[in-house]
């Protein structure tokens, strides 16, 4: 009788554990479903592509106090974080009134917060983004992005071309596309990119992600993989 007793107690243990296990997990998966989310379709990082000179291209010159590139970003708890980071410098290059070709350079250590409102906070935060944990702005104090092909947009949503380049952040290059709308005229050009979405995983930012670390240990400290970007270039002969 005695032993028993002591199978329905340990059975009733790891009942006990188990149904804890079961309320974790579905803890975790509610907090991922209403965590905070950045908005903008997924693009889905690719192999670099090759970047061909197009002869005879005229090339506009980037208006660096006129082009913006702003971020999002988002944590499993439904914090999002949204700032902006500054282009140093860049080009399109037109032949016969298409987009062919471009280039920018993002200044890394430029990289700004605007939810924030306490400065001290503010200066962490930001100051955390510029560390190895994040973007290792020390190490690599410059991203850049170049147009690989510009073709038509077939879709809604009214944007003009879909623009396929290489990212390269932290020395690692992918390729991306998405949709902009692009106005060329002979004074300049106006381009600005829907938002969309890329996975910082893909880039080797690490901290907190669950794609390098166990999400079970993570639990609500876990940081999404997804960084929302939005470019808009201003460029003139």
């Amino acid at each position: 009788m005695y032993i028993h007793i002591f199978a329905n107690s340990k059975h009733n243990q790891q009942d006990k554990t188990m149904k804890k296990v079961l309320l974790f997990t579905a803890a975790a998966a509610f907090l991922a479903s209403c965590g905070g989310s950045v908005e903008g379709e997924k693009v889905e990082a690719q192999e670099a592509q090759e970047v061909q000179e197009v002869a005879e291209a005229v090339s506009y010159a980037a208006d660096a106090s006129a082009t913006t590139l702003n971020w999002q970003g988002s944590d499993v708890a439904g914090k999002v974080h949204t700032g902006s980071i500054a282009i140093s410098e860049g080009n399109l290059d037109v032949q016969d009134g298409n987009l062919v070709g471009g280039s920018f350079t993002i200044d890394m250590s430029s990289i700004v917060n605007f939810d924030v409102e306490n400065e001290e906070y503010n200066a962490k935060l930001v100051g955390h983004l510029k560390s190895p944990d994040f973007f290792s702005v020390d190490s690599f104090p410059t991203a850049t992005f170049e147009i690989a092909s510009a073709s038509a947009y077939e879709g809604e949503g009214g944007y003009t071309h879909n623009i396929t380049g290489n990212l390269t952040m932290k020395d690692i290059t992918k390729s991306i596309t998405f949709p902009a709308t692009v106005m060329i005229n002979e004074s300049g050009i106006e381009a600005k990119s829907a938002q969309f979405v890329i996975d910082r995983a893909e880039w080797n930012v690490r901290f907190r992600s669950p794609s390098f670390f166990d999400p079970a240990e993570l639990k609500d400290k876990a940081i999404n993989n997804e960084i929302g970007l939005e470019i808009a270039m201003v460029a003139s002969k």
